[in-house]
């Protein structure tokens, strides 16, 4: 089951949307943002913003067509996706979502501006041997320094990927301190899936 699947039943009041990355991945498996052949500290920062305006309009496209403002949004994003939705908080326009759930993910570059009002959650693998946990933990403490509302969620055992306690993680996080009566979440991965139900395009 995905995890857009698994939201959609866990969370039947929302709308859950999963956003499909628009190349095809280098792996041949799956869809990407960017190209990550090649990637390296210095050369992320450039194709996360190359694809930063494609990845707002499909979030704007879909805000549009469920009614739903962007502080009513949750960017849910694992790996690749997580950088695209973390470094959706440092741009200047258009409004940030209300939260942002980064799994397995890391910022693209040192943090620009405080992420608020978008409340940023954290969740990482202990035993990431992509993205190594010290990413998160760095992350979470440069966020906290600029006044950002930050957490992390660490797993003992977990590498790249998600797992039970992931969901259940992203569900209580979901929970807390909601703005609105209805939320819509936001997921790289594939296909739109209704409020309530599991269905591919």
């Amino acid at each position: 089951m995905s995890l857009g699947h698994a939201l959609a039943q866990r969370r039947p009041d929302a709308w859950v949307i999963s956003v499909r990355a628009p190349e095809p991945s280098d792996f041949r498996q799956g869809w990407q943002w960017f190209s990550v052949h090649g990637v390296t500290d210095a050369n992320r920062p450039e194709r996360v913003a190359l694809a930063m305006p494609r990845f707002l309009q499909r979030v704007a496209e879909w805000q549009a067509h469920c009614s739903v403002p962007p502080e009513c949004t949750t960017l849910i994003g694992f790996s690749q996706g997580a950088i695209m939705a973390l470094e959706s908080t440092q741009q200047p326009d258009p409004p940030p979502p209300g939260r942002a759930i980064a799994i397995a993910g890391r910022f693209a570059k040192q943090l620009q501006r405080t992420p608020s009002p978008t409340a940023l959650n954290l969740m990482h693998g202990e035993q990431d041997p992509v993205m190594p946990v010290n990413l998160a933990v760095e992350a979470e403490h440069a966020l906290q320094a600029l006044g950002a509302v930050a957490t992390l969620d660490r797993f003992e055992g977990l590498g790249h990927g998600i797992d039970g306690r992931v969901v259940d993680a992203i569900v209580r996080r979901l929970g807390e301190n909601r703005a609105c009566s209805e939320d819509s979440i936001a997921e790289n991965g594939i296909g739109p899936v209704q409020p309530g139900s599991a269905k591919h395009p």
